[in-house]
């Protein structure tokens, strides 16, 4: 039986910066943090994601979590 465990757990927001003049098109900018624990909570990764996203000069657009996992046979 194989076993998953989390390893590395990065933070990542992306930021509205602006449209694009020729298209229109929404441009987007993101910001990723490394070394979260992977122990935190969505709530606690929330909480920290709108507060660095108060210090920005870009509003929030979306928060995203990326683990990456280790499958060892148990």
């Amino acid at each position: 039986m194989a076993v998953s465990q989390i390893v590395t757990t990065q933070l990542t927001l992306t930021l509205d910066d602006g449209n694009d003049i020729l298209t229109g098109d929404i441009i987007y900018k993101t910001k990723s943090f490394n070394n979260v624990k992977p122990a935190a909570t969505a709530d606690q990764l929330y909480a920290i994601a709108t507060a660095f996203a108060g210090l920005q000069e870009r509003p929030l657009y979306n928060i995203e979590r990326n683990d990456s996992s280790e499958i060892n046979q148990a």
